[in-house]
Order: C-alpha cells, then sequence, then structure tokens
C-alpha cells in the first residue's frame, strides 16, 4: 500500500488548492466545529464547501470530481460520508479521488474503524497517513461503506431522533430499540446469497437483517474485514423475547453460536420481502424497497487511514452491540 505524498502545512495561510477539498457539515455532532475546520483547512491548502441541507453533499461531491478535485474529505458524521459517497458514485469518479474523513459527528463509526481519532489527525491523514483499497458495498446501485440493515435495529435507526442523539450519543439507539421491540413484527423474507461454497438461500420469518461491509455483528462484533471482497451478513430469526434476550447475551457476550442466528459471508445476494415493502437503514440513511440486490465492489475506495486500522481484524471487543448498529 502507498503513503499520501501531500503538502507540507505552513504557518501562513497558503491559499487553497483547487485539487483538495474538504465537504463540511456544519451541524454534525455538537455543532461548534467550523471555525476549527476553515483554519486546518487554510493551514493545509483546501478549500471548503460547507453543506445547508440534506443531500448537499452528494451535489458537492460530484461537483468536487467535476473540478478536478483529487483528494476529497467528508467532514461530518457518518451521514456525511455516505453522502460523499453517492456523489463520487454517481459521477464515476472512485477511481480518481483519495478519499478521507475529518470526524465530527456523533459517533463517528467509520472513522473509528479505519484510525482516524479526530479532527486534525483526520486532516494529518490525508497527508501522511497509509492509503488502503478497501470495499464498498451496493444495494440497487446506492453505496455504503459500513453496512445495510433492516427489521429492527433499521425501525431503530429511522425513528432515533436528532434530540435524543444530541443528549444521549449512542445510548438513543439502545432507548429507542427498547421502545420499538414492543410493537415490532417480523419481516417475512428470502434471502439468496453467492458464496464461496455456491449459492445458499435463506427463507422466513426475521427480526433483522444484517449486512456488514465494514462492519460485523456476530460473535467477534465490531470491524470486519474491508479488503476481502465479502459481506458479513447475519440473519436473527424471530423468537419469543425472553429467547431473543437469551440469544442476544450468547452471541454478544459469551460469543456462541446460536439456533436462531445464520451467519455467511456472500460476494453479492438479494434480500425479497413477502409481506410488503422494507425500510433498509443504509449507513443510518433509510431506502424503503420490496426487493434489494447488493453487491461488492472489491477494492474500488482509495482511503486514508491511521496507525490503528487492521486491514483484517481478529480480536474480539466490548462496545456496545446496540449503539454501534448503525
Amino acid at each position: 500500500m502507498t503513503r499520501s505524498s501531500g503538502h507540507e502545512p505552513t504557518d501562513g495561510p497558503p491559499g487553497p488548492d483547487a485539487n483538495r477539498r474538504v465537504i463540511v457539515n456544519p451541524n454534525s455532532g455538537a455543532g461548534d466545529h467550523l471555525p476549527t475546520i476553515r483554519r486546518l483547512a487554510d493551514r493545509w491548502g483546501y478549500s471548503v464547501a460547507e453543506t445547508a441541507a440534506a443531500g448537499d453533499a452528494i451535489r458537492l461531491a460530484r461537483e468536487a470530481a467535476a473540478d478536478g478535485v483529487d483528494v476529497l474529505a467528508a467532514c461530518g458524521g457518518d451521514g456525511t460520508v455516505h453522502e460523499v459517497l453517492c456523489g463520487l458514485v454517481d459521477a464515476d469518479a472512485l477511481g480518481g479521488v483519495r478519499f478521507g474523513v475529518v470526524p465530527v459527528g456523533t459517533a463517528n463509526i467509520f472513522a473509528d474503524d479505519i484510525g482516524v481519532r479526530g479532527v486534525e489527525h483526520g486532516f494529518e491523514l490525508l497527508e501522511e497517513g497509509e492509503v488502503r483499497r478497501i470495499d464498498l458495498g451496493t444495494a440497487d446501485g446506492v453505496p455504503f461503506v459500513k453496512s445495510c440493515i433492516a427489521g429492527l435495529t433499521a425501525d431503530t435507526s429511522a425513528a432515533t431522533t436528532s434530540d435524543l442523539k444530541a443528549r444521549f450519543g449512542p445510548l438513543a439507539f439502545v432507548i429507542t430499540g427498547v421502545q420499538q421491540a414492543r410493537e415490532f413484527e417480523a419481516l417475512d423474507i428470502e434471502v439468496d446469497a453467492v458464496t464461496d461454497e455456491g449459492p445458499r438461500t435463506w427463507s422466513g420469518e426475521a427480526l433483522c437483517v444484517l449486512i456488514g461491509n465494514a462492519r460485523r455483528f456476530a460473535k467477534q462484533f465490531g470491524q470486519a474485514n474491508v479488503e476481502d471482497g465479502l459481506f458479513d451478513v447475519t440473519l436473527i430469526e424471530r423468537m419469543p423475547a425472553g429467547e431473543a434476550v437469551a440469544e442476544a447475551i450468547a452471541q454478544q457476550l459469551l460469543r456462541r453460536d446460536t439456533e436462531h442466528v445464520t451467519r455467511l459471508q456472500a460476494e453479492r445476494l438479494t434480500v425479497e420481502s413477502r409481506s410488503g415493502a422494507i425500510d433498509f437503514s443504509l449507513d443510518g440513511e433509510i431506502y424503503t424497497r420490496n426487493r434489494l440486490d447488493l453487491r461488492v465492489r472489491s477494492g474500488v475506495l482509495s482511503v486514508c487511514v491511521g496507525a490503528d486500522y487492521e486491514p483484517n481484524p481478529t480480536t474480539e471487543t466490548d462496545e456496545d452491540p446496540f449503539g454501534r448498529y448503525l
């Protein structure tokens, strides 16, 4: 893998480089980061493009590609990262851009996965960090870097308010999940997957469907191998509430296989509903479909990573499973 060969920071503002840009969501997280971002952008020679509404980062990423930008940073949370990648895919510009993350959101899960530890660190990695080529998932052509989930966890994502996120951080998803679980109806689905062992089909009523690109959801919870060209898929069957709690404990605390949880790895798969449209959460953004076609685009995203990034993580973590789903 390569190292970034970029500019050295200067004491005085060097002026923005036409080929280097940061797309900033000024409302992410605490919403107080814009002066710091502008100062660091001036120091490193980046132009700044601000979002003003949902979807703006998609348009701004397309514009960056049209302008010939070859170093592009997403400054915000995981939603901003998702939008910027959508714009780059729309512009067919993944191959010509070195991508980085400057984390200022609530959870910053993808930034954590690639070893970005803060705002200044994000800028430093754009210039000095190792560049890895990682996989990107697509769902009906829409890109996602972390995960695509459906069922109880996706409903939780859709129902968790910005106010609750601001007050409780990742714990907000736990609070909403408990409320949602009382009324949740299982998904009647069929899943067809292409695995290394050949085609595989699963059908039935599911509590949730968890498809990880940079995330894994069973036993060794946390970051997945995002350079292997495979999704990590977990299917959790519908079961009585008491059994569901017991299985969650077994899966996440005791790290054991359980009968109601199916795990597999696949390079592509389809999820089809047999009882109406389903809300799918792609990196926290909701897409409603009756059928979803998912594929891995192997090694298409050049991203600047920190020293803590592990291409093939094997260590089990003590992360809170509910707060890290999204």
